[in-house]
């Protein structure tokens, strides 16, 4: 089960695709749709099955949007959370060999498309929760447990 929480900026990112979807992108391709239908057979127009398919893949992305939106928890930075990893942090972490990852704490909603999100329903996410800067800890990982340690803490307003 994902976690219903979500960054301001990843909630109006989803309302603008629902908008996007609802109010341009789907009475485009229904005018296509309608358009192509009133050539004649439709068995054999491709721009009436394309257009169909991709009618469809909108309506189930519109009603999952629908459905989640209502669903989720807008979280706010609190200037508390300064110094500590919580839910919208960006943190840089490094291990013993030196190696460093940057990346932002999000829902579950948000890590497609960006490589510097992470979800917080992930192992690395739930190991910082609640740390502070110059804080070890451990991430089991398919190949072992893993340590690291937070070299930086920063949220974005």
């Amino acid at each position: 089960m994902k976690t219903n929480l979500i960054t301001p900026e990843g909630y109006r990112k989803l309302q603008q695709e629902h908008d996007h979807l609802w109010f341009e992108k789907r009475p485009e391709i229904t005018k296509i749709v309608n358009w192509a239908a009133s050539l004649g057979d439709r068995s054999e127009n491709a721009d009436y099955t394309f257009n169909k398919r991709l009618l469809r893949q909108i309506d189930r992305r519109v009603r999952y949007l629908r459905k989640r939106l209502p669903d989720l928890k807008v979280i706010e930075y609190d200037p508390q959370q300064a110094g500590k990893v919580y839910f919208g942090a960006w943190v840089e972490i490094e291990n013993d060999e030196g190696e460093t990852k940057f990346f932002r704490i999000v829902g579950p909603d948000e890590i497609y498309e960006r490589n510097d999100y992470i979800s917080i329903d992930s192992p690395m996410a739930r190991a910082l929760l609640g740390k502070s800067l110059d804080d070890d800890f451990m991430v089991k990982t398919p190949q072992g447990d893993a340590q690291w340690y937070i070299n930086r803490i920063e949220y974005q307003a």
